[in-house]
């Protein structure tokens, strides 16, 4: 019997270096096949330069930031990314994934898959959703803006009030860290009593620095995700059929 795995598609470059230690623990028994939307662009000198511009958020959409190979990152726009995310899919599955996880906690349309495609942002949702209730939740988010979007992603499925507030996770480790302990203790100052860590940049460390500044129930997003992925994998990763091709979904 061959050994499950799980396609990990990153909207920025992969492998990620920063996230596989975080999610094996979590993952027993389960193969990572990892690839990225933006493998095969260069983001060094003019070519750089033009790829960053190609990439950008259209006028009035909000940004989204991943990493790059070399721990850089990278502010880009949705619409770009669709077709290089679809192709980045299609590499899990030929690599054996029983389905993938799309890491990232924007919203996204339809992306075409041929096995079970998930997507970080609804996982994240509805499971904080469920575990918080009615109580105030701060959400912490890698650019100032995107906090006015978190605010409304969050308050559409959150009964309580929501603030949000910005730390970079890409940052040099040590600057990221401190980053994150300040937008907790802002949102905590604020009156939140959960704090959501929402982006895949996010580390466990994060959440522990997070955690220490400010004593609360801190929730990590891309966690939650790999998490349910990994129950995903379960059900059908030693299935002797794949399940049945069909679009992506992220309800």
């Amino acid at each position: 019997m061959t050994t499950p795995a799980l396609g990990l598609v990153t909207i920025g470059q992969a492998p990620r270096s920063d996230l596989r230690p975080d999610a094996e623990p979590l993952l027993p028994g389960v193969r990572l096949v990892e690839h990225g939307a933006l493998d095969g662009e260069r983001f060094d000198g003019p070519a750089g330069q033009e790829t960053r511009r190609l990439l950008a958020p259209e006028p009035g959409e909000a940004p989204l930031v991943t990493r790059l190979r070399d721990g850089g990152s990278v502010v880009l726009g949705h619409t770009a990314l669709v077709p290089r995310i679809e192709r980045a899919v299609a590499r899990a599955e030929q690599d054996g994934a029983a389905a993938t996880l799309l890491l990232c906690t924007g919203h996204f349309p339809a992306v075409r898959a041929n096995r079970p495609l998930l997507f970080a942002e609804p996982l994240a949702l509805h499971a904080v959703a469920a575990a918080v209730g009615p109580d105030p939740v701060g959400i912490v988010c890698p650019h100032p803006d995107q906090a006015e979007d978190a605010v409304r992603r969050w308050s559409d499925v959150l009964p309580g009030s929501v603030l949000a507030a910005s730390a970079n996770p890409y940052a040099p480790p040590e600057q990221a860290l401190d980053e994150v302990a300040a937008a907790a203790r802002t949102l905590a100052q604020g009156g939140s009593s959960w704090i959501v860590l929402d982006c895949i940049g996010y580390t466990e460390r994060m959440r522990e620095a997070a955690v220490r500044a400010v004593g609360r129930p801190v929730l990590l997003a891309r966690a939650i995700a790999i998490r349910m992925a990994g129950e995903v994998v379960a059900a059908f990763g030693h299935s002797a059929q794949a399940p049945g091709a069909r679009p992506g979904s992220d309800s």
